[in-house]
């Protein structure tokens, strides 16, 4: 069985967090690759905030670019409405049989996956990663995990990782302030915001 990590986003843009953690997870899950798949339409962004979905593959793939364990995968893109992941994942699980999907998320994330569009397929056809366990309370987390398990019976790991404070949000603040984002994302990313005129 292949194993396929799957970082999921609007990457609006993309940054320095996202591929640190991306590789993070590879490494301590002894993955094959790892899938960015930038969301079209996700239940909880408003789509004025975003930029267009091929400005964001290309920012992706500069990105990315390197790094053969990288991919990038325009599924989301090619599907009509809101886009969600248990859709997403049982797509993906069919096309591909042979291989175990490994679906990273956020610390905050975790709390809210209950409340996510049939939660029981997505701990079904993927294993876990949460990263940034440090900023949420650990028995809080903990607590979550083993309802969870005992719930869906999922199967929920860790991505160690010291945090890093870069979000895609500051950088669109320091970009409408006119500010650098050098060391924010990689410089083919920054270049191609500037000479595109994003987030201004």
């Amino acid at each position: 069985m292949q194993k396929v990590g799957i970082m999921g986003g609007t990457f609006n843009p993309i940054h320095y967090g996202h591929l640190f953690l991306a590789q993070q997870a590879l490494e301590q899950m002894k993955l094959d690759k790892i899938l960015f798949m930038p969301s079209k339409n996700p239940p909880h962004k408003k789509k004025q905030e975003i930029v267009s979905d091929q400005c964001r593959k290309d920012m992706i793939r500069l990105a990315i670019m390197g790094n053969p364990q990288f991919e990038l995968s325009s599924l989301e893109f090619e599907r009509e409405g809101t886009t969600y992941t248990a859709d997403t994942l049982t797509i993906l699980t069919q096309e591909n049989p042979d291989t175990e999907y490994y679906f990273i998320i956020g610390a905050d994330s975790l709390f809210m996956m209950q409340n996510w569009k049939a939660p029981q397929t997505v701990f079904r056809l993927s294993t876990i990663l949460v990263a940034g366990r440090d900023r949420v309370n650990q028995s809080e987390m903990d607590e979550k995990v083993k309802f969870y398990e005992d719930i869906y019976q999922a199967r929920i790991f860790f991505v160690e990782m010291p945090a890093i404070e870069i979000s895609s949000a500051a950088i669109r603040t320091r970009l409408g302030e006119k500010k650098t984002i050098r060391y924010y994302v990689p410089d083919h990313v920054m270049e191609y915001i500037a000479e595109n005129d994003l987030y201004r």
